[in-house]
């Protein structure tokens, strides 16, 4: 299975007389890329009549939102800081440290929803497996100035995944989401003697606890707001434990009715 982050192809290396394309044409191409691998992956272990369809997907993001006025998310190449200020001046780029190199930062913003929303759900109805919003999908909105309010465009910008697979969900109706990573469950004092796996909590229990944004942080609080909106079961857990997930026998449950607001294993 292809576990390459959308944003680990994008080339940011200016090459000569050659203009490098915007963020979201990447993404596009990244997402259509990705998606092909994982159809191909699908389609050798799903029965051969299984239909399995790729969608590019564009996310809406509000131009309004703060992330804009700072820049977080790291995205391409390492420079020196010299090299990595010359660039910024060149390209219009905002740069910051990470770690002992520099490196490019654009915006994060939150998602507002999935355009291709209905056609996702008109191909989930009729039986499909339906590969999208893959890397937070491409990130559009509409323009900031009144002449320009129902103008849709995209944006240098990259969206959380897990952020807009929870849109996704919500605006699917899901009954459960589930988001399959390389741990078997969210752990209370991670990297700490006392971590220990947490089975079960309340979103509002998970609201309050901190966790790492660069790790899971993100799914935490996607798999809080999923639940809230929608009274909905969130799953986080191993890849390999999806069916025992969706019975309730692996990885953190979130759920809103727990007699209990956190349990451990």
């Amino acid at each position: 299975m292809v576990r390459r982050s959308a944003c680990s192809s994008y080339r940011h290396r200016p090459t000569p007389g050659v203009e490098p394309y915007p963020l979201d044409i990447l993404g596009a191409q990244t997402e259509g890329m990705i998606g092909y691998l994982i159809e191909q992956e699908l389609g050798n272990v799903l029965p051969e009549d299984a239909p399995i369809a790729t969608l590019l997907t564009m996310t809406e993001v509000d131009p309004d939102d703060p992330a804009f006025a700072d820049p977080s998310k790291f995205v391409g190449p390492v420079y020196d800081e010299a090299t990595a200020r010359t660039a910024a001046a060149e390209h219009g780029w905002v740069v910051k440290p990470d770690g002992p190199y520099w490196r490019r930062v654009v915006a994060s913003p939150r998602p507002v929803r999935i355009f291709e929303i209905r056609p996702i759900d008109l191909l989930l109805r009729a039986g499909c497996v339906v590969v999208c919003a893959g890397g937070g999908g491409i990130p559009t909105m509409f323009g900031r100035e009144p002449a320009d309010a129902n103008v849709l465009g995209g944006v240098e910008a990259v969206i959380d995944k897990d952020l807009a697979s929870a849109v996704l969900a919500r605006e699917l109706a899901a009954d459960a989401f589930v988001m399959a990573t390389d741990v078997a469950a969210v752990e209370a004092d991670w990297g700490m003697p006392s971590a220990r796996q947490i089975a079960a909590a309340t979103p509002e229990w998970l609201a309050a606890q901190s966790f790492a944004a660069g790790s899971m942080g993100p799914k935490v609080a996607a798999a809080v707001e999923f639940v809230t909106a929608t009274g909905g079961r969130a799953m986080i857990g191993s890849l390999a434990d999806i069916g025992a997930m969706l019975t309730g026998d692996a990885g953190t449950q979130i759920r809103a009715d727990l007699a209990e607001p956190v349990s451990y294993r």
